[in-house]
Order: structure tokens, then C-alpha cells, then sequence
């Protein structure tokens, strides 16, 4: 009897996803999520990675891939055609459904992801369900600096955002939902 866990077709998947970890990690390296922790950057995108894992029954390639590298074209230096070059076009199109424009103002990028929202691809409601769920319970662990205002209106334009992909996939929502729920506790209020 053989204790094989990993088979070709598994090495190669998990080959794949250490690319893309190591990519965002080298990409994010002098980034730390917003909050007194000075938490790596790169948990961040594991965060989200994982909460899909975790919900999505057998996960394609594609939504890992693009949910670890969920931020890259935003928040780093990277192109669209570097991340082509290494991934591939299909994650790097699904990369770019869930970047913002950066050249926009806060305000506008805000508003184009609520319009935007049903119009993305399954993969990318998935990513973006699960990162705002991520963002909103971080917002809540190590965001202290942030006024309760700040906190409260961040999760009232996010539910905006997810109000109109609720049909995307029941175990994300329901983790969003839960995550909602918890900050109605810390925060004391009814979203």
C-alpha cells in the first residue's frame, strides 16, 4: 500500500498555486494590512484563497490562482501583461474584473464596484464576496485607528456591493452574512 497523498495532476496544481503565492508574496513584500499589527500584506490574499477553499466544493485553478493574486494589479506595480506572462490570460482577466481603476477617485472606484457588481463572472463574485468578507472582518480585528464611522460606512457600501451578488454562491453569502452579524455585535449597530 502506498502513502502517495500527491499524485502528478495534484504536484502540478500545487506547483501552480506556490507560483502564484510566491508571485503576490514578492509583489507585497513592503506591504502591511491597514491597522496597528502591521500584519504582511500577503495574509490578506491567503485570507480570501482560504474562506473560498473552504466554501467552493472542488475549487478550479483559476479562482485560487486569481484569489491569491486578487490585488496585485491595484495595490503593486504589476501589469496586466506581466501577469499574463506568467499565468496565463484567463487568470489575468479574472484578476482584472476585480481591480479597481486606480487612475478613478476613491469615490468613483467605490461606485463602479456596486454598478459592476452583477455584471462579473461567477469566479470573480466568488473573489469578491470573499474579500469583502476578509476586509470587513479585519476592519473589525486590526483596524483599530479607524473611527467607528469609518468601520460602519466601509460595511454599509460593501453590503451595497454584495447586495447585488447574493445569488452567487449560498456558502459565501451565508460566511458574509455571519461576518455582518459580528459586526453588528462589536459595533452596535443594525446594518
Amino acid at each position: 500500500m502506498s502513502n502517495q497523498i500527491i499524485n502528478s495532476t495534484s504536484q502540478n496544481f500545487l506547483i501552480d498555486v506556490f507560483k502564484a503565492l510566491n508571485f503576490a508574496a514578492i509583489k507585497h513584500r513592503h506591504q502591511k494590512r491597514k491597522g496597528v499589527s502591521g500584519i504582511p500584506y500577503i495574509n490578506h490574499p491567503i485570507g480570501v484563497t482560504s474562506l473560498l477553499i473552504q466554501k467552493i466544493n472542488e475549487p478550479s485553478k483559476e479562482i485560487i490562482i486569481s484569489s491569491i493574486l486578487h490585488d496585485v494589479i491595484e495595490d503593486t506595480n504589476t501589469s496586466p501583461e506581466e501577469l499574463k506572462l506568467q499565468f496565463g490570460g484567463n487568470i489575468m482577466n479574472l484578476v482584472m474584473e476585480v481591480s479597481d481603476d486606480m487612475t478613478l477617485s476613491y469615490s468613483q472606484r467605490k461606485n463602479i464596484q456596486i454598478i459592476k457588481a452583477n455584471t462579473l463572472s461567477y469566479e470573480a463574485r466568488c473573489i469578491k464576496i470573499a474579500d469583502k468578507t476578509c476586509n470587513i472582518r479585519d476592519i473589525l480585528a486590526t483596524r483599530i485607528y479607524w473611527s467607528r464611522k469609518q468601520k460602519i460606512r466601509y460595511i454599509e457600501w460593501a453590503i451595497q456591493v454584495i447586495s447585488r451578488i447574493r445569488d452567487t454562491h449560498k456558502g459565501l453569502v451565508e460566511e458574509f452574512d455571519i461576518t455582518i452579524g459580528n459586526a453588528e455585535e462589536i459595533l452596535k449597530y443594525k446594518f
